[in-house]
């Protein structure tokens, strides 16, 4: 799953696109370098990319906690690249929950971004394997969510060959996960740093910060080295799953 490991970055990492923009005002963004917003923000990039991550979040009709951290870390990794980057993540946060309350133009949505990406057929894969991350992350890949995603990818013109491999691969990812040996309650605390019988407020205080501490986009951003963020994935899962298990005994 390596290559999971750097669909963050394309949310941070990507081509300053509108509608208003000529061909000789594309920049590339760059982390740390602060670039102005020319245009509606709705009709960016950015924009229309948070847009399709609400229509797949929302696909099953909940959104996991570990699925609203990936989200709000996207949401600051794009804004940090703007001028006045805190106004410009509000209004990104505004376009998904606008956005997530309706599938009506999630194909309108996703032309626009194959408009401005039709160039850059490996860029609109990174995004789609993004995306079917977010479907992927709370262990159930639903029928709806499969639906929204191949409506995307069709739009986006990804190759079904490819469309299928992606899936494929989260497939069999999660497979192994439930096929490996599950935590026990007491592991699960060692796994969090907090002694066994703990407040459940005490566990989620200490598992946010776990994520934010091991979290890959965040170790890329500090440049941090590759078997390092290979090391922190794999940890994050393994925080996810004892997060979870204590939250269901906790219930």
């Amino acid at each position: 799953m390596q290559s999971l490991l750097l669909l963050i970055v394309v949310i941070g990492i990507f081509y300053l696109l509108t509608k208003n923009y000529k061909a000789s005002d594309y920049q590339h963004i760059k982390l740390n370098t602060k670039q102005k917003l020319k245009g509606n923000l709705r009709e960016h990039e950015a924009g229309l990319l948070v847009a399709l991550m609400a229509k797949v979040a929302k696909a099953d009709g909940k959104v996991s906690e570990l699925e609203a951290e990936l989200l709000s870390h996207t949401f600051t990794d794009i804004s940090l690249v703007f001028e006045n980057n805190e106004a410009v993540r509000e209004e990104l946060k505004a376009i998904y929950a606008k956005e997530k309350e309706s599938f009506e133009n999630t194909l309108e949505i996703a032309k626009k971004y194959f408009d401005l990406t039709k160039g850059d057929y490996h860029k609109r894969l990174k995004v789609l394997e993004y995306l079917l991350n977010l479907a992927f992350i709370d262990n159930d890949f639903s029928k709806t969510e499969f639906m929204i995603t191949e409506d995307i990818a069709n739009t986006l013109q990804i190759k079904r060959a490819d469309f299928e491999a992606l899936i494929a691969q989260f497939e069999q990812f999660y497979a192994r996960k439930a096929n490996e040996k599950k935590l026990t309650l007491t592991r699960a605390y060692e796994v969090l740093g907090v002694q066994e019988g703990s407040s459940f407020d005490v566990v989620k205080k200490e598992y946010r910060r776990l994520v934010r501490e091991n979290h890959p986009d965040i170790l890329m951003g500090q440049g941090k080295d590759q078997s390092i963020i290979d090391q922190a994935t794999a940890k994050l899962q393994e925080i996810n799953e004892a997060y979870e298990l204590i939250k269901k005994e906790s219930n």
